[in-house]
């Protein structure tokens, strides 16, 4: 008897579609991990990328507990010496909503090319429309 091993040429993967309202930051950031990286599969494969792709709208409207809009801190650097950049949760949920999302998502994902493979297949939109109507997302409920 062998063992199977899942590859892309035989994984089928499915166009899933989540709204994102009124979701906790982290425990939807697990759940959509969890699909990328095709562990809700029982052909998962560790080595290989079995996920399905992942398409959030609504991500302005994620919320968190406490006191983490004010005290969650994001910090990037720019490449030059003393330029490292330092942003709060509600500041950079103005600017760029769903990039907080991205963030949590991606610290989630193995590092290393097979984590930015499983990556590309997250898609985050602000509002409630999205481009990918022609691969007929279902609706994946959540919490």
């Amino acid at each position: 008897m062998t063992t199977y091993m899942a590859n892309s040429k035989t994984i089928e993967r499915k166009w899933l579609l989540i709204d994102a309202r009124d979701k906790t930051l982290g425990r939807l950031a697990s759940e959509i991990a969890h699909r990328l990286r095709g562990k809700h599969r029982a052909e998962f494969t560790p080595h290989a990328d079995t996920g399905d792709f992942v398409v959030v709208v609504n991500a302005e409207m994620l919320q968190v507990t406490g006191k983490k809009e004010k005290r969650k801190v994001y910090h990037h650097h720019t490449g030059y010496v003393g330029s490292l950049k330092t942003t709060d949760f509600i500041n950079l949920q103005a600017k760029k909503p769903g990039r907080v999302l991205e963030l949590a998502v991606k610290g989630m994902l193995p590092k290393g090319p097979l984590g930015r493979q499983m990556f590309r297949k997250l898609k985050v939109y602000s509002g409630s429309e999205h481009p990918h109507q022609a691969q007929n997302p279902e609706l994946l409920v959540t919490e």
